[in-house]
């Protein structure tokens, strides 16, 4: 049977959902990171097709264009950056001030950090999977199911091989994530130039994949898997139709969704983002 996560299957990175591997290993911890999710959608199609038709309107009329209006982001520290392609000690150096989690130093051991950065955020704004760029990060120990008359599910005690992802992303102050991307954002604005093209924008980019994040769903109830003996997938087609990036998160359990989520909400305050751009809150489970 092949392994569930996506690391098994990082041969590059991926343009389109899966249809029958939902990938897994999580975010980058600091300040990581839009459709709407695929159930919504489908439940909205599936109601207007239960509705009478209405006659056409005489005339069309036009989106009220609504101005939101963004808070002020944390300022970065004033200090002299170095070339992008030398940045590498002093990123370690900030973000290791951030946290000192296993996690966060796992992946400070990598080389071209902002240039990885940017690629990760760039691929889940794209609701692609970031993993080709996130390998420290994989989860230790192996997936599990339980089954039981013919139905497969996740065994919840595979969730736990994230802990340790998101007691890191926990341990982070999302102020100082706001701040620290402020400081790095001209290198970062450089790596991204050099990925997309001379007039790329970074901080939208951001947005995207914050908001990508922050629409996965939180599910508390066992999720089934389906098999064709080569490979899992979610049964539930809502699930399986999330993006790269959803799924990777999802994989993570319920627990550490919403741990991930709350701080990438409190990271998205600091960095401006305006709460009328976000999805709403989760429930309190």
């Amino acid at each position: 049977m092949a392994d569930f996560d996506d690391l098994s299957f990082d041969s590059g990175p991926a343009r389109a959902p899966s249809p029958r591997r939902p990938p897994g290993p999580p975010l980058w911890p600091v300040a990581a990171g839009g459709a709407l999710l695929l159930a919504l959608a489908a439940a909205w199609y599936l109601a207007k097709r239960t509705e009478p038709s209405a006659p056409a309107p005489a005339r069309a009329v036009a989106p009220t264009k609504v101005d939101v209006q963004r808070r002020t982001p944390e300022p970065g520290a004033p200090i002299d950056l170095p070339p992008l392609d030398q940045s590498d000690t002093l990123v370690r150096t900030l973000v290791g001030a951030l946290s000192s989690q296993p996690a966060v130093a796992a992946w400070l051991t990598t080389n071209g950090l902002i240039r990885n950065f940017t690629v990760a955020v760039t691929n889940v704004a794209n609701g692609d999977t970031p993993a080709k760029h996130l390998k420290p990060l994989r989860p230790a120990g192996a997936f599990s199911t339980k089954a039981a008359r013919g139905t497969t599910w996740i065994d919840p005690a595979s969730y736990s091989r994230y802990d340790g992802i998101a007691a890191a992303v926990d341990s982070v102050d999302a102020r100082g994530a706001a701040r620290l991307y402020a400081t790095l954002k001209p290198r970062i604005e450089d790596a991204y130039k050099d990925l997309i093209g001379p007039d790329a924008q970074f901080d939208r980019t951001l947005e995207r994949a914050i908001v990508q994040l922050l629409r996965t769903p939180v599910v508390d109830r066992d999720v089934e898997l389906r098999t064709d003996k080569v490979s899992y997938a979610y049964a539930d087609p809502a699930l399986e139709g999330l993006t790269h990036a959803q799924r990777q998160l999802l994989r993570m359990g319920p627990r550490n969704v919403r741990i991930v989520k709350a701080k990438l909400r409190a990271i998205a305050g600091f960095l401006g983002i305006p709460d009328a751009l976000l999805p709403p809150a989760d429930p309190l489970h």
